[in-house]
Parts: C-alpha cells; structure tokens; sequence
C-alpha cells in the first residue's frame, strides 16, 4: 500500500469498534486512530492527523507483500491477508465484547496473527501518544508485559508469540515469524482512572472468540432481502459501531479534522451527537427491526435535551453533556497538511431549525414501532412543538451550518412544518396534550410562507433559502419527510431541479453560494442517496435502481463511505466512516424495497 506523504487514503481504512471507542486500521496494518476511554475522548493513536507525531500501532510484513482484506461475514471483526513470495498470513482486529449481560470497564484491541503458508517476517511497532502527542508517554515493563502510562490513562500491551519487544525513540518494537497452523496475539488492554488489566492469553482469546459469534447473530436481525443486502447490512453494522451502547447516545462518526479538501479548512470533529443526524439514524435502525437501540437512544435524547427544552441544543457529547467547545490543536498538522486539527464544535452554539422536525419525526416513527410514553415526557414534547410554533419565524444557520450570515432557509422551515405536523400526530394519538388547533394553525401558515417565498415559478424549484435563490440539495429531503406527497407537481420539479443543477454522474454538490467559509469540498454523498430516496418515493424506480447502482459501486474494499468523495479522482474526503452516509444509503434501499412492494413510508401512511 502506498502512503503519499506518510498518509494512507482515506478510503484505505476500516474500522473495528465494541460500542464505546472505535479504531481505524489501515490497509498495510497500522491502526492509525484509536481515542480511549471512549469515542470522543482525546486519541492515543493519532497518525491519522500527523504522520510523524500523532503515534501509531503497526503489524506489517518486512518484506514486499500483496494485501487483500475483508469482514468476516455480518460481523465488524476485519481480516487482512498479507501475501508474499514467502508465505501467507492472516491479521484478525476486533475490539473486543465481554459477556452480553454486563459492560465491562476493558476496552481492549486485539490482532491475531495465523500463518497460513511458509514463513512470513512481520514487525511490529506500540507507539502511542497520549492527549494529541501533548502529555509524555512513559513506557515500563512489568509482569513480562509493556506498560505505557500518561496521568490516569495506561495501557496493557500484551504479546503471546510475538516476540518479547525492545523500546526504541519512545516506542516499543518486536518481530515475529510464525510457521503454518501457529498464531501470534497482541492486544492492547486500556485503563482509565483505574487499576490496568493484564489479561491472559486464554481470557483474550475467549473474549475473541465472543466477539467473533455476537456479531452474525446481531446482523441476522436485519429486516431488509433487497438487492443491496450486501451494503445495507454494513451500513447498519457501521451504524451500529457508532452507537455509544453506556447511554444509547449516536454520534456523527468516530473522527475529527478529516478535510473536506485535502489542505483546506474544512476540518471538523464529529465525534458528537447531532440529535438530527442521529434522528434519522434511528429512522434507519426501525426500518431494519432495531428497536432496541431506537429505545435507548429515545430516552438518552429525551434525558440530554432535558436542561436546554424546550429549546433544544443541535449536538451533545455521548454522555450528553453540553460542553462541546471548539479549539484548535496545533501540535499536530492534519491530514496531509491540512490544518487546523479541531476539538469540539462551534456549530454547538448555532440555531437550526430543522432539528426540531427531525427529532419530532424521530419521536413519532418511534412510539409506532417501540412504544408508548409516559405522561411527563408527553408534556416535554408538547413544549417543544410550542417552542417551534413560537420560533419558526427565526432565522437560523440551516442544516450544513453554515458561518455566514443567519437566514430564512427552506428547509429549516419545512421540517418546522414537520414538527408540528408529527405534534398534531400524537396529540391525536392521545400520546401528548393536545394544542393541535395552535399548532396546525401554525402549520398552515409555514407552508404558506415557504409557497409564497421559497418558491422559483421561473425555474420550477425550491430555493435554498428566501434571500437565496440557487438550489440546495437538502431540499431533497422534503419529498422524504411529506411536506408534499410525492405526486405534487412542486416536488417532482425541485427533484429534477436538483438533478439539473447539482448533479454530475452519481455525485450530488450540497449547495452552490457562500456558506462563510474559504476553499473547496467534494460533493456529498448523503445527498447522492437522498436523490434515490425521492425517486423511488415519486415512483421514478428504474432510476432510482440505476443511481443506487453507482452508489454501491463507490463504496472501499469493505463497504465504508467517508462523508465526501472528490468527484475528479474518486478520493474519499471529510470525516470517516460517516453515518449520515450510511443511514441515506439503508434509507433508500429501504424505500425502494417500499416502493417497490407498494407500501407506503410511515409518514405518509399515518
């Protein structure tokens, strides 16, 4: 695998996660990003944003070799295969899961190697860097195993087979070389304001061996026979990776300051949770039969919101805290120079409206496939929809969240009418008190005003917002969330608008105006499905076939999408894996599927 710079292709990682942190493994075998305790916690490995300073753990051959990889079937435990003149080896990753009845302190990484011909030479390298490289890594070796320590964080790097190691500039490095039918292990166990594990190789390899059954099992849960089974059952393990199992939280994806183009700005730390992106996260968990993660993330949203409601905050970290401040790093370049590395968001302090349409949906779909809720949380919700009958006049940021001046985006001001449509819902549903007359009222009047000043006769199209007339490809969404049916002549044209303005081949551009930031990006992929979507839901099927088709085909050797790809060289760009993409990608298969077998989505049906 060849690195430009000291730095992999994007698309040239995969990833293995338990839940609660997750890590990237690049194709040669470096695990190049791993942040511990947890997924928004500051990372220990951290090449992925400086190849010199950001610490790594290798595991490659030390002499030429071939490199082909894959997941073990309906599972997110990875396997690469190394091929050389030789011999054979294997490489198993897995974070691995204790006992399904309890979570377990252990955040554990694991690497089993299995020579499967001749005799293949592998080295390896610890080099981990605490806090972004900023804190010192003191490395020491006890009970016959290596310890990095920095304040109250360690780990427990284990070795069975793999050589005994030697530190070396502040890392530690060590060769093996198995023959046929023989296995080398090394895990890396974390601790965090706790006393370090030092577990046996037999106690690994049973948790391996755990983690290697749960997830076939889990995936045979998936509810969808399409064509696309293959990349709906990786989008909704990828999803699954992302969801934080200790509060039910879903973040965004498990990075920060992947650049939206190589040596812009564009840089942004996602490794939070946006109540809209995760909203439409759990629309794709129901789709699939998840309910129980659909249950748990209900209530973590309702418990996080609690303090700012009814207003409600657009991100939160997993365990729903508020304090998502943003800063720069500058100990470390960024991807391929592209600078600066952030920490944190300042989109947190942002208004946007369509939040509010995206949760209440959320809270709708769920209490028709999950259940019911209780009297007080129906009041939270009812306040909420007062909120939005009260505030939907603002001007707000808009769904990229954009640093330009605040406005009145279409949008924004749609899914407004979807909170208040889904309100009325559930207030008919007894679910919560009833101000249906106020808040259909309201309703009424917001269509009105995105008719009369969001609308281009000229052009046939919504705009992107009243005081700017290009295109917006999150328009899209409003065929997917029923402001309109699917037969109305105004969303049939704004999607061939769409299509006309923002489309080249597969690839979809989010916008064409000022968004208040300097530099390029690539087009978006979401948006890339959100186009299937509203074609199979206006019944365009052949179409929307022949779309998801290319879409498919653009994903990396294991299935993964990054949130952006550069339309001229096919490389992947901004944060990776990226939810959003992967949610959009089971969306419109599901719809599809819908569309296909003559049912018709939730929201229109209710």
């Amino acid at each position: 695998m060849e690195r430009k710079d000291g730095y992999a292709a994007i698309r040239d990682y995969a990833l293995v996660g338990d839940g609660r942190t997750a890590a990237l493994i690049a194709l040669d075998g470096s695990v190049d990003w791993l942040c511990l305790p947890d997924i928004d916690s500051d990372p220990v490995f951290a090449r992925l944003l400086d190849a010199d300073r950001g610490g790594s753990f290798c595991l490659e051959p030390t002499v030429p070799y071939e490199v082909e990889r894959r997941y073990q079937p309906g599972s997110n435990v990875l396997e690469t295969t190394f091929t050389t003149a030789r011999g054979a080896v294997r490489v198993t990753d897995a974070m691995t899961l204790t006992d399904e009845s309890f979570i377990s302190p252990l955040r554990e990484l694991v690497r089993k190697v299995e020579a499967l011909s001749g005799t293949v030479p592998l080295r390896w390298v610890f080099d981990p860097r605490f806090r972004f490289g900023r804190r010192r890594t003191r490395l020491d070796r006890r009970a016959g195993r290596w310890l990095a320590e920095c304040g109250a964080d360690a780990i427990v790097l284990g070795l069975s087979d793999a050589g005994e190691g030697v530190e070396r500039d502040g890392a530690v490095t060590g060769e093996l070389e198995l023959e046929p039918g023989r296995s080398a292990l090394l895990s890396l166990a974390a601790a965090h304001q706790q006393p370090a594990i030092i577990p046996g190789r037999d106690d690994t390899e049973l948790r391996l061996a755990r983690t290697i059954s749960f997830w076939p099992r889990w995936a045979d849960g998936i509810r969808y026979e399409g064509k696309w089974r293959d990349a709906v059952v990786r989008s909704a393990l990828v999803l699954k990776l992302l969801v934080f199992s200790p509060s039910g939280a879903i973040v965004a994806a498990p990075t920060t300051s992947l650049p939206e183009w190589i040596g812009g700005e564009r840089n942004w730390d996602y490794r939070f949770t946006w109540l809209r992106d995760a909203s439409w996260t759990l629309d794709a968990l129901l789709r699939l039969g998840f309910h129980e993660e659909a249950h748990a993330f209900f209530w973590w949203l309702m418990h996080a919101s609690r303090i700012t409601q009814p207003r409600l905050q657009i991100l939160y970290r997993v365990d729903g805290s508020a304090d998502v401040r943003e800063s720069d790093v500058p100990e470390l370049r960024g991807y391929r120079g592209s600078s600066p590395v952030r920490v944190g968001n300042a989109a947190v302090g942002q208004v946007q409206l369509d939040v509010y349409g995206s949760v209440l949906d959320a809270i709708w779909l769920y209490v028709q496939d999950v259940g019911e809720i209780d009297g007080d949380t129906g009041k939270e919700i009812a306040k909420i929809a007062d909120y939005v009958a009260r505030h939907w006049r603002d001007r707000d940021a808009g769904i990229w969240e954009v640093r330009s001046e605040t406005t009145h985006f279409v949008q924004s001001k749609a899914l407004c009418w979807v909170a208040l449509d889904r309100a009325c819902k559930l207030a008919r549903r007894g679910l919560i008190p009833d101000r249906s007359a106020r808040w259909r009222e309201s309703a009424d009047e917001l269509r009105a005003f995105i008719d009369a000043n969001g609308w281009d006769e000229e052009r046939r199209t919504y705009v992107r917002a009243t005081d700017l007339r290009e295109l917006d490809a999150c328009l899209l969404t409003l065929a997917l969330v029923g402001f309109r049916p699917p037969e109305d002549p105004r969303i049939r044209d704004t999607i061939a608008a769409v299509e006309r303005e923002l489309r080249k081949g597969p690839y979809v551009e989010r916008y064409r105006g000022d968004d208040g930031l300097p530099g390029e990006e690539g087009a978006f992929l979401t948006c890339s499905f959100w186009l299937v979507d509203a074609l199979a839901r206006t019944g365009r099927l052949g179409d929307a076939h022949a779309l998801m088709d290319e879409l498919v085909g653009l994903a990396n050797d294991v299935g993964l999408y990054s949130e952006e790809i550069d339309q001229s060289s096919g490389e992947f760009l901004g944060n990776f894996p990226q939810a959003l993409s992967h949610l959009a990608l089971v969306n419109a298969a599901v719809s599809i599927a819908d569309a296909e077998s003559g049912r018709k989505p939730e929201e229109e049906a209710a």
